[in-house]
């Protein structure tokens, strides 16, 4: 092992090294030249600032020193070989101070370099024209001045938030101050009152200052579009004075439309229009009246103005003037044989014409006269009046109506002599007369009965039926006149004369007749459907004649209908399929025996047994009309020869009934068990399952699920569920049957835990699991003399605790059941302890222990506390072997039946152990 002196060594040598570079370095020091130096040397300024600079010296006696500059100054610090000076307002954009001292009539110099810069408090976008033209280009324009350097200014153009151009100055000159940034836009619809503004960043980073930001006002871009074509103007060409027409003015194209104005005038007169807007679209509506002062042409003027733009659209009115004609009457009311003028005037430019005939010229009247008569009353005149305006004529026109007093008069047309009115509704009776003054007219019976209420709203009855005596009058006489008044109604049919029901006996002779009153007399035909027709005549009544009739009754004011039930009476019958002559009773079916009878009134029947078992009881009959009958449901039949007598008051009938007793399958747990067991290895045996009924079923079974092999012998896999159907005609019957397949016992596992062998006191236990049906009985056989062991409930589970030498062994597990018996066995082995052996005499046990403790001290200090020998070259080399951890052991293999027999070493908790294995051979 090397002492301390070589370390002593080299410290000493690292001493004597580091004074020799100290050495050195002072005499490279003293060699150095003197020198100048500024601080800062390089600095950065805002424009307007002031800033601290520090002149300084290595010159032990400097004779003078300074710094020049051009900047301003405020204060001077001095020492012996430093100055320090304040530089206050400082705005040149870059200026170099030198700092110098005289030093061995040598003068030292030290430039330094200080640069200023102005934040972007000024950021000016131009402004924008107040209307842009859509999809034509305008400029934008931004100006920062005064900011710098402008190497680190960045502009950025925005509309709203979103960029459009950005542009950094990286080069520029570092004196170069302020920025322009200028682009091209397209003006877009979406662009209309967007913001644009101007951002600039000054960005100091690099230099060790912040990013100094600012922004523009933002200004708002107003978007126009504006159709190139002209309005659309809706307008009459002709206008009256003193009329309302309304004029329209439509622009297509407009965008904003809301922006638009629109100016609308007629002549002087300036519309007040309403305006509405449809997406690009502007329609201006007004009413232009003229008044007299108008007359004459006079032009519409509508201009719609946007951005700055207008469009513009004019047309010519003509305003005129052209009142309504004046029609005169002479006499408006005149009695009969008067003579009445009648004068039609306009005005002066006017052309008139009086009922077809015309004026001689304009401005002058038209006339006629007459001798009213009765036809002339209400009589209507017409005026017409025409005037060419502006190549086109307008008329105008004007009518009066002649009044002519005449005495009444009663004609048919007004007052028919026969009136005819239907009953029923509620009606308003007219008998006019003409007359001038309109004459009252009258109606009642010449024998001082009925009056007509004439003009008012009221029932028509059976009872105004006649004749009356109607007198019109008024001022200027009275006429007469008489009149029938016939009152019609429909049909009716009553039961004397139409009864509803009707009953005919099959064989004799009928007919049917109905009688149906109204007027005009109804005509009455009786029909049962539309194939068999009208039933007419004396009938030899069959039953087919049965039925329902429909009677109608038929006027020219309604018709009424009626329906009659015709019934035919007949003597019983029986029919082979209503009431068979051999008839077949299921069993618990509850079935009733259907024997219905032909016969009207519906007969009486009775079927009684005659012979044998069956005489004298009662076969349980079907009800034709089904009704609730639980209780005559028989659970039993007696077959046998039964006689049906059917009887109604028009005669009777017997048959003769033979009846047989069948039944449906059914199976039960004495015919089918639900529980059957077949033995592995015995011949293929089929279910045990029959059924009672009759006729006799047949059965047939199949396993549920997966189907059963053709084997010969049955097999543990012929064990699950059976379906069994039993059927026959009356229905079927099934069964689920639960097949178990039992079998011999085998001991399919006996396994022993530990697997190897046991040390003495230890403990072990031994498990047996054996397969069979019905389960198997465990039984153990020990052996002799092993005493103290335990059995689980069912004996599969054998245990000791505290093994001894006796437990060591055969041990035999056997199963046993109704059907056979198996036994396995196993081989238990209880080891000795472990033994030192001691090999050669006395000078070889002298030599080995003292090897051994030398090896011992070896092993326990390195090697064992690793774990680096095994069990394997212990054995084979007769040295001790380290077993590291408390109470392990090195063992055999597994203790199954004629396995090894094994040995294990012991140790106290906690501690190592040192021993020899030595394995039996």
């Amino acid at each position: 092992m090397l002492g301390p002196w070589p370390g002593l060594r080299r410290a000493l040598l690292g001493l004597w090294v580091a004074l020799s570079l100290g050495l050195l370095g002072l005499s490279a020091v003293a060699q150095e030249p003197f020198w100048a130096d500024l601080q800062p040397r390089v600095a950065l300024v805002e424009r307007g600032g002031s800033l601290w600079l520090n002149c300084s010296t290595n010159c032990p006696r400097p004779e003078r020193g300074g710094l020049e500059t051009s900047l301003r100054r405020n204060g001077t610090q001095r020492g012996l070989r430093w100055l320090a000076r304040q530089l206050v307002d400082i705005r040149e954009p870059e200026t170099q101070p030198v700092c110098f001292f005289r030093c061995a009539r040598r003068t030292l110099q030290a430039r330094g370099l200080i640069r200023t810069f102005q934040r972007p408090d000024r950021v000016e976008l131009v402004p924008l024209p107040p209307w842009q033209p859509v999809d034509k280009n305008f400029t934008l324009s931004c100006r920062v001045p005064g900011a710098g350097p402008r190497g680190s200014l960045t502009l950025t153009l925005l509309r709203g938030t979103q960029e459009l151009i950005r542009r950094s100055f990286v080069g520029e000159p570092p004196r170069a101050r302020g920025a322009v940034l200028t682009a091209t836009v397209l003006a877009r619809r979406e662009d209309h009152e967007a913001n644009f503004s101007c951002r600039a960043e000054l960005d100091l980073r690099p230099h060790g200052l912040g990013l100094f930001e600012n922004s523009s006002t933002a200004r708002q871009l107003r978007i126009f579009a504006l159709s190139p074509d002209p309005p659309r103007l809706a307008a009459p060409r002709l206008l009256e004075v003193g009329s309302g027409e309304p004029v329209s003015c439509t622009l297509d194209g407009l965008f904003p439309a809301s922006e638009a104005q629109v100016y609308l005038a007629l002549g002087d007169l300036t519309l007040n229009p309403e305006v509405m807007r449809e997406g690009d679209t502007l329609t201006a509506t007004a009413t232009a009246t003229a008044s007299t002062e108008e007359e004459g042409t006079r032009q519409l003027v509508c201009s719609v103005i946007l951005g700055g733009e207008s469009r513009e659209t004019r047309e010519n009115v003509t305003v005129y003037s052209f009142p309504a004609p004046l029609l005169n009457l002479s006499e408006p009311i005149a009695p009969e044989g008067t003579m009445v003028t009648v004068t039609c005037t306009a005005g002066a430019q006017a052309l008139v014409t009086l009922d077809g005939v015309q004026a001689m010229a304009p401005g002058q009247p038209a006339q006629l006269q007459l001798n009213a008569t009765e036809n002339d009353d209400r009589r209507g005149f017409f005026c017409d009046a025409t005037l060419e305006v502006d190549r086109e004529t307008l008329s105008k026109n004007r009518s009066a109506e002649l009044r002519v007093l005449y005495a009444p008069r009663l004609d048919d047309s007004d007052c028919p002599r026969s009136w005819t009115w239907p009953e029923g509704p509620e009606q308003t009776l007219h008998c006019e007369a003409r007359g001038n003054p309109a004459p009252s007219v009258h109606c009642a019976r010449p024998d001082g009965g009925a009056v007509l209420a004439l003009g008012l709203l009221g029932p028509v009855t059976r009872a105004l039926a006649g004749t009356y005596r109607c007198t019109a009058a008024n001022a200027q006489g009275e006429a007469v006149k008489d009149v029938t008044l016939t009152v019609e109604y429909p049909p009716a049919l009553d039961s004397v004369g139409c009864p509803e029901r009707v009953t005919w006996l099959e064989g004799a002779e009928a007919s049917l007749s109905c009688v149906a009153h109204g007027v005009p007399p109804p005509t009455v035909s009786c029909v049962r459907s539309e194939e068999d027709g009208v039933l007419e005549g004396l009938l030899h009544v069959a039953r087919k004649h049965s039925g329902t009739y429909r009677c109608e009754a038929t006027n020219p004011r309604g018709s009424a209908a009626k329906n009659v039930a015709v019934t035919v009476e007949y003597a019983p019958s029986f029919e082979e399929l209503s009431c068979p002559s051999n008839w077949t009773w299921v069993e618990g079916s509850g079935q009733l025996f259907p024997c219905e009878v032909d016969g009207k009134p519906e007969p009486n029947v009775e079927c009684v047994g005659s012979a044998g078992i069956s005489e004298g009881l009662l076969l349980p009959l079907a009800s034709p009309a089904p009704t609730p009958r639980a209780s005559n449901i028989p659970s039993g039949l007696t077959p046998g020869i039964y006689i049906c007598n059917a009887t109604n008051q028009h005669g009777s009938v017997v048959k003769r009934v033979a009846v047989s007793a069948e039944s449906p399958p059914q199976m039960d747990e004495s015919t089918c068990p639900s529980n059957q067991t077949w033995l592995e290895g015995a011949e293929a045996a089929a279910l045990a399952c029959a059924s009672r009924g009759r006729p006799s079923p047949r059965v047939r079974c199949w396993r549920e699920g997966t189907p059963r092999s053709e084997l010969q012998r049955v097999t543990r896999n012929d064990a699950g569920t059976y379906r069994c159907v039993a059927t026959n005609v009356h229905g079927t019957d099934a069964r689920t049957i639960t097949v178990g397949v039992e079998y011999q016992p085998v001991v399919a596992e006996l396994a022993a835990s530990p697997p190897g062998g046991v040390r003495p006191g230890g403990n072990f236990t031994l498990t047996c699991r054996a397969e069979a049906w019905p389960p198997a009985q465990i039984t153990w056989r020990a052996p002799p003399g092993a005493p103290n062991f335990g059995l689980s409930s069912n004996n599969s589970t054998l245990s000791v605790a505290g093994a001894m030498g006796s437990h060591g062994g055969e041990y035999e597990c056997e199963a046993t059941n109704a059907h056979g018996r198996h036994a396995r066995r196993i081989t238990v082995r209880v080891a000795g302890p472990w033994l030192w052996v001691a090999i050669g005499g006395a000078a070889g046990g002298a030599v080995l222990l003292a090897a051994g403790a030398g090896l011992a001290f070896y092993v326990q200090s390195t090697a064992c506390k690793k774990g680096e020998y095994n069990v394997q070259e212990a054995e084979s080399s007769g040295e001790a072997v380290c077993l590291n951890g408390a109470g392990g052991g090195a063992g055999g293999g597994p203790g199954a039946e004629g396995g090894p027999e094994t040995g294990s070493a012991e140790s106290p908790a906690g501690g190592e152990i040192f021993a020899i294995q030595l394995t039996a051979a």
